[in-house]
């Protein structure tokens, strides 16, 4: 190993590289390139991979804010989703809690809202336990301000719908926010919802969510939302969940990086590769979550095909998407917005053998829509047809594939499949794809025999034989669900691949120093070396080693990888900023 620079290491770096040069020759070719959970115990390997493979599931935003539904004193509030009308409302806090006194949702219908779920092709429930506004809809010893004291209802909402998804066989969780403006010392709103927790707040908290895993049976997954815990208090939050329910999914928005799976913004997806589970939260009407009495409900086909849309978009990324919906106080389900869902299960009823128990898609950005992986076939989603009627697979390779067909279709039709040097081609001549409103984004099965390969898109090299691999252009992943809702995701991985032939390269990594000398992980075809680079605050630095092919981990292309130092953890990033990598 030899850096490129002017400035000499100091004896204690030079010691350190020592050392990670014993390190490195000790580490086997298999190791991990994946951050590890934080410390505490975490649910099974079976219970992650069922919760993965749900794909789609239902949120129910109900509570307190359902019987104003926008309005305040006869007046639309839309200065933000409407379950934080208690904030945005400019109310005083006495007068919200007030309307506990005619809140009686008696059309509250659980075994209806399972029904509906299912029927939606929904495969789990989350409801708000507790909203921000500190109102809970389930019996609490902490405070009198819940729904069975004080209330004419009278009657614990979370059990009636835990008892219901129990009958149904219909995995159940509960949503739980970590601030509350009803708390003392805790009911200040701050922009954003990033209020600290206080340690009175965060014991509160602890207590309720006691209750709430040890009372409701088997609970899936716990969904907290904002606030600003300390690391501390999200561990915390964490092993109180774990410890009454082990299996029990925590989501990421525990923050601090202590969740069991990542959530996206609201209503956002992901514009990167994200390697552990996560889940796309969405609602049916981007500005609301809650009911909103004066909401536009129009278009119904529009907006099924938009969530159908998004469901694709979510899953063939190798998420969950959890749609929301918002009853009214008076506990029914809008009917528009149960139409929208049974406009989706329509839809699934066709398709849903390409949604439930899938992969993502292994391609990049695909010409005429998106793909799932089965366990032995491949779904494709035709979201625009090509011109030329093929649907192309770039990169497809030493993989054997039957004739497709159209998922649906009983015509007994087929779609062959041809491969050459470019990838796979499916012909859907033959196939009827004309749009029609069943046939939303229809679904070619194409099943395959053994392993499915795809070669990865590869920077090959230049006419004097170097690859040049730019930061910009490699695939990023990123930490999310860190300090809280406005804490920007970080780095942690760059990965490249190079279309390599020769077995021994030099390999230059351009960097731009720190304060201080920093250490990573370089990863060649599942071979680990660590690097350590030398400190220079600002300046553009370079760094070589050697490096070998491994083809029969990689045997497409080389891979190439920038991560911390294993074994590194959820939260940690790249300790410096990369420009490129050179290979020669």
């Amino acid at each position: 190993m030899r850096p490129y620079s002017r400035n000499i290491l100091r004896s204690v770096a030079a010691w350190l590289m020592l050392v990670s040069i014993v390190a490195t020759q000790a580490r086997a070719a298999t190791s991990s390139d994946q951050p590890l959970p934080l410390g505490h115990a975490r649910p099974s390997a079976a219970t992650v991979q069922a919760w993965k493979d749900r794909k789609f599931g239902m949120f129910i935003h109900f509570g307190l804010f359902s019987v104003p539904g926008g309005m305040w004193k006869s007046r639309r509030v839309d200065n933000g989703y409407s379950e934080q009308i208690a904030a945005n409302g400019n109310m005083p806090m006495a007068e919200y809690a007030a309307l506990a006194n005619t809140f009686d949702p008696e059309k509250f219908d659980p075994d209806a809202i399972v029904a509906l779920a299912k029927e939606a092709g929904m495969k789990f429930i989350v409801l708000t336990a507790k909203h921000h506004d500190g109102f809970n809809m389930f019996r609490t010893a902490q405070t009198p301000y819940n729904i069975v004291d004080a209330t004419p209802y009278k009657r614990d909402v979370v059990k009636l719908l835990a008892d219901a998804c129990a009958r149904a066989g219909m995995p159940f969780g509960v949503y739980y926010s970590t601030i509350d403006w009803h708390h003392p010392g805790g009911n200040t709103y701050i922009e954003g919802n990033s209020n600290p927790i206080t340690p009175a707040q965060a014991d509160f908290n602890v207590a309720q969510i006691r209750e709430l895993m040890s009372r409701y049976g088997p609970i899936a997954e716990i969904w907290f939302d904002m606030g600003k815990p300390t690391p501390a208090q999200s561990a915390r939050f964490a092993d109180t969940v774990h410890a009454l329910q082990p299996q029990a999914m925590v989501s990421g928005r525990v923050w601090n990086y202590q969740g069991d799976f990542t959530v996206m913004g609201d209503n956002a997806e992901p514009d990167v590769a994200v390697e552990e589970p996560w889940q796309s939260p969405a609602s049916i009407f981007p500005k609301t979550w809650g009911y909103r009495s004066w909401e536009h409900r129009d278009d119904l086909p529009g907006k099924i095909r938009e969530n159908i849309a998004r469901l694709v978009r979510v899953v063939s990324a190798g998420g969950n998407y959890i749609l929301n919906i918002g009853p009214r106080g008076d506990g029914s389900v809008v009917p528009y917005e149960a139409d929208v869902l049974r406009g989706v299960g329509q839809w699934l009823l066709v398709n849903g053998a390409a949604i439930y128990g899938t992969s993502a898609q292994p391609f990049g950005a695909l010409d005429f829509g998106y793909a799932t992986v089965g366990r032995h076939t491949l779904y494709l989603f035709v979201d625009r047809l090509p011109a030329d009627g093929w649907l192309h697979l770039p990169g497809v390779v030493d993989s054997r594939f039957d004739a497709g067909h159209l998922l649906g279709d009983s015509s007994q039709r087929t779609a062959a499949v041809h491969v050459d040097a470019s990838g796979a081609s499916v012909d859907v001549h033959s196939l009827n794809l004309t749009p029609r409103a069943d046939r939303f984004m229809p679904v070619i099965a194409v099943p395959f025999t053994g392993d499915l390969h795809v070669r990865p898109v590869a920077v090959n090299p230049s006419s004097d034989g170097r690859v040049q691999l730019e930061a910009q252009h490699a695939e990023h992943f990123l930490n999310y669900n860190g300090y809280g809702y406005e804490d920007p995701s970080t780095l942690y991985k760059l990965r490249w691949f190079a279309g390599l032939r020769g077995d021994h390269y030099k390999l230059t990594v351009h960097y731009i120093g720190a304060e201080k000398p920093a250490r990573l992980d370089l990863v060649v075809d599942g071979q680990r070396q660590t690097l350590l680079l030398e400190a220079g605050k600002g300046q553009h630095l370079v760094y070589e080693t050697d490096i070998q092919r491994n083809r029969h981990v990689q045997p497409y292309a080389m891979q190439i990888e920038l991560t911390p130092v294993e074994p590194f953890h959820k939260g940690d990033r790249l300790p410096v900023a990369v420009e490129s990598v050179e290979t020669r």
